[in-house]
């Protein structure tokens, strides 16, 4: 049995109240029945049914233990059971008189054996002494007492008590830790107990939140409580004596945390985006905003209610919208959206807890934009209602009007975009309009030449709409209408041949100066008075010429039905026919003369040249004739061999196969090897026959047992051609040429190769014996230098000097050397002054001479040079560690170096 004693209530009380709806079962049981041992099972609850709340146990005999039973309750709805017999509340509810009874059913799921009992609930008693406790006690709960034997046989205990969840509330303040309920069993008279409670919240996560005193069984939280992370806590509670043997079943303690409204509502999204067509009736879904609130959703704290703190613009009406307050769903409620005015709303949307209490309710706010869309409300209006346009005749793909319209619609949408036809005053469909995407134009375009002369003018009737059909309910008419009046501009026309081409049977060999026929033109500009004159622009074979005034067409020249000029018997020649309107037109047409062959050309033979063997076994000669006529002008053909001379018709035969061939034959038994011409006769089947004697060459030739000739040399002869000579001498006067220009640019370049004497005579002047060069050389460590380069110019060696072109790379490039005059060897003294002007003149004749003021270019006077560097001449430093006595050997021009260095002290 439990017992619970609280501070709200009494524990005598309720233990009567309970006692009282107890069912207790008399006498002991001598036999097993299978079903539920209780009629009437009931329990006393609050006022207030929480979901998954236990609510009582009840206990089924199953004797052989071999059953398996399935419990249902009759009102699903509100009650389930578990597979122990548990009942728990499905919903939350207050606890009415509807709720108050219903029945358990129990089915055995093999025999489909089914029993029932009643379950009858009613509400705790209260008495007014409760609340004085209520700050006195803590409540208490005693484990119940088990099952005893009595004298052998099971003795029904009464029932089990359901112990009614804990409902503590969310963020408490304290203190803390903070006591809850006192647990106790009815041993602790006799043993000494401890006390202890598992579960999460206890010993498993979240650890620590309750705490059990294990002597005294006070069970506390330990902090405050966050309905929002975890909803109920269900503990277990233990007793168990010094030695850890448990003494009482463990009984379950579920802990609901109530929750408070400490959370205020969020809409999902802070910007709501929703649409709605204009022109809509009152009534008409625009769209939902919702809201979240973590609080219990079934309680106040939880419920939202929404409302339109304001609109956004405030026409036509400042309460365009409405929003249902508990689903959030957002409708129109007046009539009188029109995108063109306004096309967009802008809703300040508020949720509120505590089913929308200002005074106790969190708030929050959200921003609902709603863009009005567009209908086709407006249909296309013409800007006028007669366009004009003109367009030159004979002239397609040409705009000739520009239409324009109107239209209140959204641009670059179906409801605006307009669609042009042509309803009247075109039967032959010689205009199109096609509707330009960007400003929404009409453009009448001509898609067929028009004829000046046939029409003149075009009025036509044009039709706008747009690409989707008014909405229902519009009062404007479908379509708009106008008229286009088109003028056609005549323009100067090209003349025209017919027919063209003109075809004319003619026979060949036409002699010059026959008129064939009149190839005249055509003006279609018939409201101009126009002079057409005629000119030849093609004519391969220049037979024909044109009269320029009245088209007479003569012949210029002999018509030859085999000149390769004409086609399949068919020549063509070209005419010009030109008007003098301004600007001149001119058009062309073709005659072709169809020409009738006739027998003007003799047959020949075929092949011209062949090949026998000496004796007449064992090959012939077949031979064919070539005609350039065609029939009956040509085969079949008649071949013979001409009396003279005597020795064709002696040494060949010749033998007719069909009309076109024929075989020619040694008819003497051996002749002798060469080529020989023979001429045969042909005739043609023409009326009058034509005849020809062609020559064959045949070249007769020693033959191998296949008949095959074995002589290297050919019919065609070994002597040379006229031209073969002529093309020799070509080549052989050009190269002559070649040979020529060689020897020549070899003369010119060793001239150029030759060196140039020096102006001046070495012996006269001491800088010929310097040659140019841009080095200086490195000081005074550099003392490598070949002293045969200072020497007199007569001991260098002709070679030495450098030819014209070589040159560093450093030096700039110059031209062909001046023709400088050169001195002999021992001058007169009374040349000196012609030398110099002679000199002076050549050096500023000279393109390469530098200017007086630039720096002079030298040459390089080569490596290895046996001199000391001359950096040290005035070194007193070195002066006493050289010897200059070999100044005195360099000659006289040295002579006052030796005496400054090389004398001595003096």
């Amino acid at each position: 049995m439990c017992r619970i004693v609280g501070a709200s209530r009494t524990l005598l009380p309720l233990l009567a109240a309970l006692l009282q709806a107890s069912v207790e079962a008399s006498g002991e049981i001598a036999l097993c029945k299978t079903g539920f041992p209780e009629d009437v099972y009931s329990a006393v609850l609050s006022q207030d049914v929480h979901e998954g709340q236990p609510l009582l146990n009840v206990k089924f005999s199953n004797c052989n233990g071999k059953r398996k039973v399935q419990y249902e309750s009759s009102e699903p709805a509100d009650f389930k059971v578990d597979e122990d017999g548990m009942v728990y509340a499905v919903r939350s509810f207050p606890l009415s008189s509807e709720h108050a009874k219903f029945l358990i059913y129990a089915q055995d799921k093999e025999t489909q054996e089914k029993w029932q009992v009643a379950v009858k609930l009613s509400l705790k008693p209260t008495f007014p002494e409760d609340s004085v406790k209520e700050s006195q006690e803590i409540e208490e709960i005693v484990f119940p007492r088990q099952v005893s034997k009595h004298n052998g046989h099971l003795q029904r205990q009464k029932r089990d008590w359901v112990i009614p969840p804990i409902n503590l509330p969310e963020n408490s303040r304290g203190p803390f830790p903070q006591e809850l309920v006192r647990i106790r069993s009815d041993r602790d008279k006799n043993l000494s107990l401890r006390y202890s409670v598992t579960g999460p919240g206890a010993d498993q996560p979240p650890t620590g939140i309750f705490i059990i005193n294990p002597i005294s069984g006070q069970l506390s939280v330990t902090k405050p409580l966050d309905r929002e992370l975890i909803a109920r806590f269900h503990l277990r509670a233990h007793a168990v004596d010094i030695n850890g043997n448990q003494v009482e079943n463990p009984i379950d303690i579920v802990i609901n945390v109530i929750d408070m409204n400490d959370n205020r509502p969020e809409f999902l999204h802070q910007v709501w985006n929703g649409t709605v067509p204009e022109g809509s009736k009152p009534g008409t879904y625009v769209m939902t905003v919702t809201a979240i609130d973590a609080d219990d959703p079934n309680a106040l704290n939880g419920m939202l209610r929404y409302r339109i703190l304001s609109q956004a613009p405030s026409t036509p009406s400042p309460n365009m919208f409405t929003i249902n307050n508990e689903t959030g769903d957002i409708i129109t409620v007046a009539a009188g959206l029109d995108r063109e005015k306004v096309q967009q709303y802008t809703l300040i949307i508020q949720a509120t807890d505590m089913e929308g209490n200002p005074t106790y309710g969190l708030s929050n706010t959200a921003t609902a934009v709603i863009t009005v869309t567009d209908v086709n409300d407006n249909p296309p209006e013409f800007t006028a209602m007669t366009f004009y346009g003109e367009v030159p005749e004979n002239r397609v793909d040409v705009i000739v009007a520009n239409l324009t319209v109107t239209d209140k619609d959204q641009p670059h949408t179906p409801a605006w975009n307009a669609m042009y036809r042509i309803s009247g005053g075109d039967p032959t469909g010689r205009f199109a309009i096609q509707t330009d995407p960007n400003s929404n134009d009409g453009l009448v375009t001509v898609v067929k030449p028009i004829d000046f002369e046939t029409n003149r003018m075009f009025v036509l009737t044009v039709a706008a709409e747009n690409q989707v059909p008014l909405a229902k309910g519009i009062q404007h008419p479908p379509q708009s209408t106008a008229t286009v009046s088109v003028t056609v501009i005549d323009v100067n026309e090209n003349p025209y041949f017919a027919p063209n081409p003109k075809i004319i049977r003619q026979e060949e060999g036409l002699h010059a100066g026959t008129m064939l026929t009149t190839f005249t033109a055509q003006d279609p500009d018939r409201y101009m008075q126009q002079n057409i004159r005629y000119t030849k622009l093609s004519d391969p074979a220049n037979w024909l010429k044109i009269d320029p005034v009245n088209g007479q067409i003569t012949t210029i020249a002999v018509l030859d039905r085999e000149s390769p000029n004409v086609k399949n018997n068919i020549y063509n020649a070209t005419f010009l026919a030109s008007d003098n309107g301004i600007p001149p037109m001119s058009g062309t047409g073709t005659l072709q003369i169809y020409l009738l062959d006739i027998n003007d050309n003799a047959p020949q033979v075929l092949p011209q040249e062949a090949e026998t063997c000496e004796t007449p076994d064992p090959n012939s000669i077949n031979i064919t004739a070539l005609d350039y006529d065609i029939d009956p002008n040509a085969g079949p053909f008649a071949f013979d061999l001409p009396l003279s001379p005597a020795t064709i018709k002696r040494n060949w035969t010749i033998t007719r196969l069909n009309g076109d061939f024929a075989q020619l034959n040694l008819k003497i038994k051996f002749l002798e090897a060469g080529i020989y011409e023979v001429p045969i006769i042909i005739t043609d089947s023409g009326n009058p026959p034509k005849s020809n004697i062609s020559i064959l060459r045949v070249k007769v030739c020693q033959c191998d047992s296949n008949g095959d000739c074995t002589d290297v040399d050919r019919i065609v002869g070994a002597g040379l051609g006229t031209g073969a000579i002529i093309a020799i001498l070509l080549c052989i006067i050009i190269l002559l040429i070649l040979v020529l220009m060689f020897v020549v640019w070899m003369k010119r370049r060793d001239k150029e190769r030759q060196a140039k004497q020096l102006l001046i005579d070495p012996e006269d002047d001491v800088r010929d014996n310097i040659l140019k060069y841009d080095e200086e050389g490195g000081g005074e460590e550099d003392q490598d230098y070949d002293l045969s380069q200072l020497q007199q110019p007569d001991t260098v060696e002709p070679d030495a000097i450098k030819p014209v072109g070589i040159r560093r790379l450093d030096e700039r490039p110059i031209h062909a050397e001046p023709q400088y005059p050169v001195r002999s060897a021992a001058p007169h003294p009374g040349d000196i002054g012609d030398f110099i002007n002679e000199g002076l003149k050549a050096a500023d004749n000279d393109p390469t001479a530098p200017p007086y003021d630039s720096l002079l270019v030298f040459d390089y006077e080569g490596s290895g040079s046996t001199a000391g560097s001359l950096s040290s001449l005035n070194s007193s430093s070195s002066g006493g560690e050289q010897d200059y006595d070999y100044l005195n050997d360099w000659g006289p021009r040295f002579k006052k170096l030796a005496d400054m260095y090389g004398g001595g002290d003096d």
